[in-house]
């Protein structure tokens, strides 16, 4: 990949976002925002793919994860988020597009749908719907409530991931999870978010947000693509269709065999159908 810098956004609430940026500066930007309970890293194929494509790749880690400043006062509301993405897009510039994994997807879905001004010239929502799948979404809520004592090893917490997600063959190198840890005092690895998260109402993962998101859809007419994982228990039929019926321009890519990990399951059919759609509604001069 093109080297990247690492860079800093200050967000109206005075926390600092930490962000991997590559790719041309006059180039159409894209911002990459992860899901509830990862970092930046996960998107790293994804952002290589894209800057060499030619675009402009903004990959943060959102508040309270990764390298980014923890919310002193805990909040991780909905609106906190949103509050936070628009400050990194006042420095992105247009056009950009916005490629949102869960909680990134909710967030970015949301942002574009309350803005009095058009903030936004795509939308990627990656395995997540309006309303998911009650199922899948519980067993997200339970996993990152799981092993509040840490972990004794980074082995351990692999075996963790594991459990929760069985259909991904665990690595025989499990160094690379270490970028999802931390190492504390105690000696014991803890994940690299914020557990208070999930003791506010506006958790972050869904269920939680999905009356804001139906309030706020008929502003979210931006060209949109809904990449849906084949093996998903997060985005079920039910789902797509009422994001079809509120949100009509939406199109659907499946990735077959992909969880809801969707870019960590199956990195290269899914950049190739997230590229593809870029290259229709935001493309390279």
């Amino acid at each position: 990949m093109s080297r990247f810098n690492v860079e800093r956004f200050r967000t109206a609430s005075g926390l600092t976002l930490v962000a991997d940026v590559a790719g041309p500066e006059d180039a159409p930007a894209v911002i990459l925002m992860h899901g509830g309970g990862q970092t930046r890293h996960s998107w790293s194929a994804t952002m290589r793919q894209l800057v060499e494509q030619g675009y402009r790749v903004i990959n943060v880690d959102a508040r309270g994860h990764g390298e980014s400043d923890w919310a002193a006062d805990g909040d991780y509301s909905f609106v906190a988020q949103s509050q936070d993405l628009r400050s990194i897009l006042a420095r992105a510039g247009r056009p950009v597009a916005l490629v949102g994994a869960s909680m990134g997807g909710m967030t970015s879905f949301y942002t574009i749908g309350s803005s009095p001004q058009p903030i936004a010239d795509a939308l990627v929502m990656v395995d997540i719907v309006l309303r998911p799948a009650p199922a899948g979404a519980k067993r997200i809520m339970a996993f990152m409530a799981a092993n509040r004592d840490g972990f004794a090893s980074v082995e351990e917490a692999a075996d963790a991931v594991s459990a929760y997600y069985p259909e991904r063959p665990r690595p025989k190198d499990v160094s690379g999870l270490s970028k999802n840890l931390r190492l504390r005092d105690n000696g014991r690895y803890y994940w690299h978010w914020d557990p208070r998260m999930l003791r506010t109402d506006d958790g972050p993962e869904p269920p939680r947000f999905s009356e804001e998101l139906i309030e706020v859809a008929r502003h979210v007419t931006v060209p949109t693509l809904l990449v849906r994982g084949g093996n998903s228990d997060i985005v079920d039929d039910d789902g797509v269709a009422e994001m079809l019926r509120l949100v009509p321009q939406t199109e659907v890519f499946n990735v077959a065999g992909a969880g809801h990990m969707v870019a960590g399951d199956k990195n290269d059919p899914f950049s190739s159908g997230v590229i593809d759609f870029l290259g229709r509604h935001l493309p390279i001069q």
